[in-house]
């Protein structure tokens, strides 16, 4: 794998804005924090985390080109919740224009919003990292912090409630991935939501 951060950031400095930016930084550095307490590998999980938003900014209409062009095909709740676009885009765009073929961070690029079930060690620090990197300041932040630092499943269990909860608030449909994520991490696939 290619680690050659600088030129990442470069590329990441043209195609997000200011906020962005900076948030994609906070989540590569908690990212490789996590990984050095959990045993990941610390460069794949900061390179994850530097490239997770890539498509953040990206308009509509480039999402849904490199959906075509990539033959990616969106279910009925992806094609109805655009938060998700980044996520699916991104890996795409990372795999075919960036030319990283590391299939563990680039699952963890497509599932960090979402998360699924059988989730690699990359694929969980990344998808905590980004609740919990330091530009974070939404309600529960802090517990979710202490929670990440003593037990990463603990902490997955309770991000994923934790969104499960807000999205249901907010009348909107559970990606079934994000369920199957949460009945696995709860103790198995049982219809317990």
């Amino acid at each position: 794998m290619n680690n050659n951060y600088e030129v990442y950031k470069e590329i990441l400095k043209k195609r997000l804005n200011e906020k962005r930016y900076f948030h994609s930084l906070c989540v590569a550095d908690e990212a490789k924090r996590l990984a050095s307490i959990y045993g990941g590998d610390t460069e794949k999980c900061y390179l994850a985390g530097l490239l997770h938003d890539i498509t953040k900014n990206t308009p509509d209409e480039e999402h849904l080109q490199i959906f075509e062009s990539f033959g990616i095909m969106l279910n009925d709740i992806e094609k109805n919740a655009k938060k998700l676009w980044h996520a699916i885009s991104g890996e795409a765009y990372i795999k075919n224009v960036l030319r990283i073929e590391d299939t563990e961070l680039l699952d963890a690029v497509r599932y960090h919003t979402t998360a699924k079930k059988n989730m690699s060690l990359t694929a969980k620090i990344l998808y905590l990292a980004d609740f919990t990197s330091r530009d974070r300041d939404y309600e529960d932040v802090d517990v979710i912090r202490e929670i990440v630092d003593k037990s990463i499943e603990e902490a997955m269990v309770y991000t994923l409630k934790y969104s499960i909860n807000d999205l249901l608030e907010q009348s909107k449909a559970v990606h079934f991935d994000t369920l199957e994520a949460y009945n696995e991490v709860v103790g198995g696939n049982n219809g317990s939501i």
